[in-house]
Protein backbone atom coordinates (compact mmCIF):
# COMPACT_ATOMS: atom_id res chain seq x y z
CA UNK A 1 0.00 0.00 0.00
CA UNK A 2 1.53 3.73 -1.31
CA UNK A 3 1.38 6.13 1.47
CA UNK A 4 -1.51 8.39 -0.44
CA UNK A 5 -3.65 5.17 -0.07
CA UNK A 6 -2.99 4.96 3.64
CA UNK A 7 -3.35 9.02 3.81
CA UNK A 8 -6.72 8.54 1.95
CA UNK A 9 -7.68 5.78 4.81
CA UNK A 10 -7.17 8.05 8.05
CA UNK A 11 -9.03 10.59 5.92
CA UNK A 12 -11.84 8.54 5.10
CA UNK A 13 -11.98 6.84 8.46
CA UNK A 14 -11.00 10.17 10.72
CA UNK A 15 -10.68 13.14 8.50
CA UNK A 16 -14.14 14.13 7.54
CA UNK A 17 -15.54 13.38 11.29
CA UNK A 18 -17.04 16.29 12.67
CA UNK A 19 -16.97 16.99 16.36
CA UNK A 20 -19.81 15.24 18.26
CA UNK A 21 -20.94 18.36 20.34
CA UNK A 22 -22.22 19.99 16.51
CA UNK A 23 -21.88 17.21 14.14
CA UNK A 24 -20.46 20.29 11.54
CA UNK A 25 -17.04 21.32 11.48
CA UNK A 26 -15.87 23.84 13.63
CA UNK A 27 -16.24 27.94 12.94
CA UNK A 28 -12.34 28.05 13.48
CA UNK A 29 -11.06 26.09 10.91
CA UNK A 30 -10.78 27.48 8.10
CA UNK A 31 -8.67 24.82 6.08
CA UNK A 32 -8.41 21.08 7.04
CA UNK A 33 -6.60 18.42 4.96
CA UNK A 34 -6.15 18.49 1.46
CA UNK A 35 -3.60 21.23 1.55
CA UNK A 36 0.22 21.38 2.38
CA UNK A 37 -0.62 22.72 6.09
CA UNK A 38 -4.25 23.78 7.76
CA UNK A 39 -5.25 27.31 8.64
CA UNK A 40 -7.70 28.17 11.92
CA UNK A 41 -8.45 31.37 12.52
CA UNK A 42 -8.92 31.71 16.52
CA UNK A 43 -12.33 33.86 17.57
CA UNK A 44 -12.08 36.70 19.60
CA UNK A 45 -11.83 36.23 23.59
CA UNK A 46 -9.98 32.99 23.23
CA UNK A 47 -7.14 31.50 24.01
CA UNK A 48 -5.68 28.51 21.93
CA UNK A 49 -4.13 25.88 24.12
CA UNK A 50 -1.81 23.25 22.85
CA UNK A 51 -0.33 20.24 23.45
CA UNK A 52 1.36 16.98 21.73
CA UNK A 53 2.32 13.21 22.80
CA UNK A 54 4.09 10.07 22.00
CA UNK A 55 2.57 6.62 21.86
CA UNK A 56 5.63 4.59 20.93
CA UNK A 57 5.44 0.59 20.59
CA UNK A 58 7.09 -1.09 23.21
CA UNK A 59 7.46 2.33 25.29
CA UNK A 60 3.09 2.48 25.45
CA UNK A 61 1.93 -0.38 24.39
CA UNK A 62 2.27 -3.70 23.24
CA UNK A 63 2.18 -5.24 19.64
CA UNK A 64 -0.01 -7.64 21.76
CA UNK A 65 -2.38 -4.73 22.25
CA UNK A 66 -5.86 -4.76 20.31
CA UNK A 67 -5.08 -1.89 17.30
CA UNK A 68 -8.69 -0.30 18.74
CA UNK A 69 -7.25 0.16 21.99
CA UNK A 70 -3.56 1.40 20.82
CA UNK A 71 -5.63 4.07 18.46
CA UNK A 72 -7.73 5.04 21.23
CA UNK A 73 -5.36 5.49 23.99
CA UNK A 74 -3.10 7.33 22.04
CA UNK A 75 -5.79 10.19 21.22
CA UNK A 76 -7.54 10.35 25.13
CA UNK A 77 -3.44 10.32 26.33
CA UNK A 78 -3.00 13.21 24.13
CA UNK A 79 -6.30 14.90 25.10
CA UNK A 80 -5.59 14.60 28.84
CA UNK A 81 -3.45 17.47 29.03
CA UNK A 82 -6.31 19.51 27.42
CA UNK A 83 -8.67 18.79 30.44
CA UNK A 84 -5.68 19.25 32.76
CA UNK A 85 -5.88 23.20 31.52
CA UNK A 86 -9.51 23.17 31.45
CA UNK A 87 -9.94 23.79 27.66
CA UNK A 88 -12.55 22.71 24.97
CA UNK A 89 -10.53 20.11 22.45
CA UNK A 90 -11.27 21.25 18.97
CA UNK A 91 -8.60 19.57 16.69
CA UNK A 92 -5.59 17.62 16.56
CA UNK A 93 -3.14 16.38 14.40
CA UNK A 94 -1.90 12.90 13.65
CA UNK A 95 1.70 11.84 12.83
CA UNK A 96 2.42 7.77 12.61
CA UNK A 97 5.12 5.64 11.50
CA UNK A 98 4.34 2.08 10.83
CA UNK A 99 5.32 -1.61 8.95
CA UNK A 100 3.87 -2.08 5.91
CA UNK A 101 2.79 -5.19 7.35
CA UNK A 102 0.79 -3.06 9.55
CA UNK A 103 -1.30 -1.37 6.95
CA UNK A 104 -4.13 -3.19 6.51
CA UNK A 105 -6.32 -4.39 8.64
CA UNK A 106 -4.26 -3.22 11.44
CA UNK A 107 -4.45 -0.24 10.66
CA UNK A 108 -8.35 -0.10 9.96
CA UNK A 109 -8.88 -1.18 13.70
CA UNK A 110 -6.38 1.17 14.74
CA UNK A 111 -8.48 3.71 13.44
CA UNK A 112 -11.54 2.41 14.48
CA UNK A 113 -10.43 2.89 17.87
CA UNK A 114 -9.32 6.29 16.87
CA UNK A 115 -12.29 7.51 15.15
CA UNK A 116 -14.24 6.27 18.78
CA UNK A 117 -12.09 8.87 20.81
CA UNK A 118 -12.38 11.57 18.55
CA UNK A 119 -16.45 11.01 18.46
CA UNK A 120 -15.75 11.08 22.50
CA UNK A 121 -13.80 13.95 23.08
CA UNK A 122 -15.17 16.12 19.84
CA UNK A 123 -11.92 16.14 18.40
CA UNK A 124 -11.19 17.12 14.20
CA UNK A 125 -8.83 15.68 12.57
CA UNK A 126 -6.87 18.12 10.57
CA UNK A 127 -3.35 17.06 9.33
CA UNK A 128 -0.42 15.02 10.06
CA UNK A 129 2.17 12.77 8.57
CA UNK A 130 2.98 9.39 7.77
CA UNK A 131 5.91 7.39 7.39
CA UNK A 132 6.96 3.21 7.02
CA UNK A 133 9.34 2.37 10.48
CA UNK A 134 10.03 -1.31 12.01
CA UNK A 135 7.67 -0.45 14.98
CA UNK A 136 4.45 2.02 15.43
CA UNK A 137 5.35 5.78 16.36
CA UNK A 138 2.51 7.57 16.93
CA UNK A 139 2.52 11.36 17.31
CA UNK A 140 -0.38 13.68 18.35
CA UNK A 141 -0.93 17.10 18.93
CA UNK A 142 -3.88 18.64 20.11
CA UNK A 143 -5.60 21.91 20.42
CA UNK A 144 -8.15 23.25 22.62
CA UNK A 145 -10.07 26.10 23.13
CA UNK A 146 -10.16 28.33 26.78
CA UNK A 147 -11.76 31.78 27.25
CA UNK A 148 -8.79 34.20 27.74
CA UNK A 149 -7.26 34.08 31.03
CA UNK A 150 -9.54 31.17 31.93
CA UNK A 151 -6.64 28.35 31.58
CA UNK A 152 -5.46 26.87 34.71
CA UNK A 153 -2.22 26.14 35.18
CA UNK A 154 0.19 24.57 37.38
CA UNK A 155 1.67 27.27 39.22
CA UNK A 156 -1.17 28.89 40.82
CA UNK A 157 -1.65 26.77 44.58
CA UNK A 158 -1.37 28.63 47.78
CA UNK A 159 -0.58 27.75 50.92
CA UNK A 160 -4.42 27.06 52.71
CA UNK A 161 -5.48 25.26 49.96
CA UNK A 162 -6.89 21.91 49.81
CA UNK A 163 -6.22 19.36 47.55
CA UNK A 164 -8.40 17.21 45.26
CA UNK A 165 -8.04 14.82 42.69
CA UNK A 166 -10.91 12.80 40.59
CA UNK A 167 -11.20 8.96 39.87
CA UNK A 168 -10.16 6.00 41.14
CA UNK A 169 -5.73 5.76 41.97
CA UNK A 170 -4.57 3.33 40.14
CA UNK A 171 -6.47 1.66 38.44
CA UNK A 172 -4.76 1.92 34.73
CA UNK A 173 -1.75 0.20 36.73
CA UNK A 174 -4.15 -2.38 37.86
CA UNK A 175 -4.96 -3.34 34.42
CA UNK A 176 -1.11 -2.76 33.33
CA UNK A 177 -0.18 -5.73 35.47
CA UNK A 178 -3.61 -8.06 34.66
CA UNK A 179 -1.96 -7.71 31.26
CA UNK A 180 1.45 -8.46 32.09
CA UNK A 181 0.37 -11.37 33.51
CA UNK A 182 -2.18 -12.75 30.76
CA UNK A 183 0.96 -12.06 28.73
CA UNK A 184 2.75 -14.66 31.22
CA UNK A 185 -0.11 -17.42 30.53
CA UNK A 186 -0.55 -16.96 27.29
CA UNK A 187 -3.80 -15.90 27.72
CA UNK A 188 -3.93 -12.35 25.68
CA UNK A 189 -7.26 -12.45 24.09
CA UNK A 190 -10.19 -10.41 25.18
CA UNK A 191 -13.12 -8.42 24.30
CA UNK A 192 -12.08 -4.96 22.83
CA UNK A 193 -14.07 -1.64 23.44
CA UNK A 194 -17.10 -1.22 25.54
CA UNK A 195 -17.26 -5.03 26.54
CA UNK A 196 -13.26 -4.77 27.34
CA UNK A 197 -13.22 -6.43 31.10
CA UNK A 198 -13.37 -3.80 33.57
CA UNK A 199 -10.06 -4.20 35.24
CA UNK A 200 -8.57 -3.57 31.84
CA UNK A 201 -10.43 -0.44 30.76
CA UNK A 202 -8.72 2.01 32.60
CA UNK A 203 -5.49 1.00 30.95
CA UNK A 204 -6.42 -0.04 27.32
CA UNK A 205 -9.49 2.51 27.19
CA UNK A 206 -8.48 5.93 29.67
CA UNK A 207 -11.24 7.77 30.71
CA UNK A 208 -11.09 11.35 30.66
CA UNK A 209 -12.49 13.59 32.53
CA UNK A 210 -12.98 16.92 30.24
CA UNK A 211 -15.94 18.18 31.42
CA UNK A 212 -15.07 18.16 34.84
CA UNK A 213 -11.46 20.40 33.97
CA UNK A 214 -13.64 22.92 31.79
CA UNK A 215 -15.54 23.67 34.63
CA UNK A 216 -13.31 23.73 37.43
CA UNK A 217 -11.95 26.65 34.84
CA UNK A 218 -14.68 28.32 33.76
CA UNK A 219 -16.16 28.36 37.25
CA UNK A 220 -12.95 29.47 38.71
CA UNK A 221 -12.74 27.08 40.98
CA UNK A 222 -9.61 25.71 41.00
CA UNK A 223 -6.63 27.51 41.35
CA UNK A 224 -3.88 24.82 40.00
CA UNK A 225 -4.25 22.05 37.99
CA UNK A 226 -2.56 18.46 36.79
CA UNK A 227 -3.34 15.35 34.57
CA UNK A 228 -2.59 12.00 36.59
CA UNK A 229 -0.32 10.79 33.57
CA UNK A 230 2.74 9.28 35.72
CA UNK A 231 1.84 9.05 39.41
CA UNK A 232 0.49 11.19 42.14
CA UNK A 233 3.74 11.32 43.92
CA UNK A 234 5.55 12.38 40.65
CA UNK A 235 2.82 14.97 39.30
CA UNK A 236 2.02 16.23 42.75
CA UNK A 237 5.66 16.88 42.99
CA UNK A 238 5.55 18.95 39.39
CA UNK A 239 2.69 21.09 40.47
CA UNK A 240 3.90 21.88 43.64
CA UNK A 241 7.69 22.63 42.57
CA UNK A 242 5.63 25.01 39.82
CA UNK A 243 3.65 26.41 42.45
CA UNK A 244 6.57 26.93 45.33
CA UNK A 245 4.95 25.16 47.72
CA UNK A 246 4.80 22.62 49.78
CA UNK A 247 1.55 19.57 50.21
CA UNK A 248 1.12 16.95 52.93
CA UNK A 249 -1.40 14.03 51.84
CA UNK A 250 -3.18 11.82 54.29
CA UNK A 251 -2.88 8.28 53.37
CA UNK A 252 -6.13 6.96 54.84
CA UNK A 253 -8.25 9.67 51.97
CA UNK A 254 -6.35 8.17 48.89
CA UNK A 255 -9.28 6.35 46.24
CA UNK A 256 -6.92 3.29 45.71
CA UNK A 257 -8.26 1.12 43.31
CA UNK A 258 -9.11 -2.02 45.43
CA UNK A 259 -6.56 -4.86 44.25
CA UNK A 260 -7.89 -8.52 44.00
CA UNK A 261 -6.84 -11.08 46.66
CA UNK A 262 -4.58 -13.23 44.02
CA UNK A 263 -2.62 -10.14 42.52
CA UNK A 264 -2.75 -8.96 46.13
CA UNK A 265 -0.54 -12.14 47.03
CA UNK A 266 1.57 -11.82 44.26
CA UNK A 267 2.89 -8.68 45.62
CA UNK A 268 0.38 -5.78 44.12
CA UNK A 269 -0.12 -3.41 46.88
CA UNK A 270 -2.90 -0.80 46.24
CA UNK A 271 -1.43 1.84 47.75
CA UNK A 272 1.79 1.50 45.62
CA UNK A 273 -0.43 1.73 42.89
CA UNK A 274 -1.87 4.89 43.74
CA UNK A 275 0.73 6.84 44.60
CA UNK A 276 2.82 5.54 41.89
CA UNK A 277 1.41 4.00 39.33
CA UNK A 278 0.48 6.58 36.62
CA UNK A 279 -1.43 6.87 33.43
CA UNK A 280 -4.67 7.18 35.52
CA UNK A 281 -5.34 10.31 33.85
CA UNK A 282 -7.10 12.08 36.28
CA UNK A 283 -7.01 15.55 37.67
CA UNK A 284 -5.14 16.51 40.81
CA UNK A 285 -6.16 20.14 41.63
CA UNK A 286 -5.84 22.44 43.79
CA UNK A 287 -8.68 25.08 45.67
CA UNK A 288 -9.11 27.86 47.93
CA UNK A 289 -10.60 26.74 51.23
CA UNK A 290 -13.29 29.72 51.03
CA UNK A 291 -14.73 28.20 47.54
CA UNK A 292 -14.27 24.41 48.95
CA UNK A 293 -17.73 24.20 49.09
CA UNK A 294 -18.44 24.41 45.39
CA UNK A 295 -16.54 21.47 45.21
CA UNK A 296 -18.98 18.52 44.60
CA UNK A 297 -18.17 14.96 45.78
CA UNK A 298 -18.55 13.77 42.10
CA UNK A 299 -19.20 15.27 38.90
CA UNK A 300 -21.36 13.62 35.75
CA UNK A 301 -20.41 10.10 37.46
CA UNK A 302 -16.90 11.09 38.30
CA UNK A 303 -15.62 10.94 42.02
CA UNK A 304 -13.62 13.80 43.89
CA UNK A 305 -11.96 13.17 46.90
CA UNK A 306 -9.89 15.94 48.89
CA UNK A 307 -7.01 14.01 49.97
CA UNK A 308 -4.56 16.63 51.23
CA UNK A 309 -3.70 20.53 51.72
CA UNK A 310 -1.01 23.23 50.39
CA UNK A 311 1.46 24.31 52.78
CA UNK A 312 4.14 26.86 53.25
CA UNK A 313 7.51 25.23 52.21
CA UNK A 314 8.93 22.71 50.25
CA UNK A 315 8.39 19.56 49.29
CA UNK A 316 5.73 16.53 49.64
CA UNK A 317 4.67 15.09 52.57
CA UNK A 318 2.45 11.74 53.05
CA UNK A 319 0.60 11.59 56.69
CA UNK A 320 -0.18 8.03 58.25
CA UNK A 321 -3.41 6.99 60.00
CA UNK A 322 -1.29 7.63 63.10
CA UNK A 323 -0.25 11.49 62.28
CA UNK A 324 3.35 10.87 61.46
CA UNK A 325 4.63 12.51 58.36
CA UNK A 326 7.14 11.09 56.24
CA UNK A 327 8.84 12.47 52.42
CA UNK A 328 6.76 11.53 49.67
CA UNK A 329 8.99 10.54 46.89
CA UNK A 330 8.13 11.02 43.38
CA UNK A 331 8.29 7.81 42.32
CA UNK A 332 5.82 7.66 39.48
CA UNK A 333 6.71 7.21 35.62
CA UNK A 334 9.96 8.21 34.18
CA UNK A 335 10.89 6.90 30.60
CA UNK A 336 14.66 8.13 30.96
CA UNK A 337 14.43 5.78 34.22
CA UNK A 338 12.02 2.96 33.56
CA UNK A 339 10.88 0.64 31.25
CA UNK A 340 7.26 -0.44 31.37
Amino acid sequence: MIEDQIIDRIVKRIGRQAPRRSRRASPDLILGIGDDAAIVRPRAGADWVLSSDFSLEDVHFRRSYPPEAIGYRSLARAVSDLGAMGAHPEFFLLSISLPSERTGPWLDRFLAGMASASRRYSLQLIGGDTTRWAKVAIAITVIGRAACHRAIRRDGARAGDRLYVSGQLGAAALGLAVLRQKKRTGSMRFAVGSRCPKILRQHLYPAIPIELGIHLAEGKIASAMIDLSDGLSTDLARLARASRVGARVFLDRLPAVPVPAPLARGGLDAIDLALNGGEDYGLLFTVPARRAARVPGSFRGVPITCIGEIVPGRGVKLVGSDGRERRLAAAGWDPFRQKR
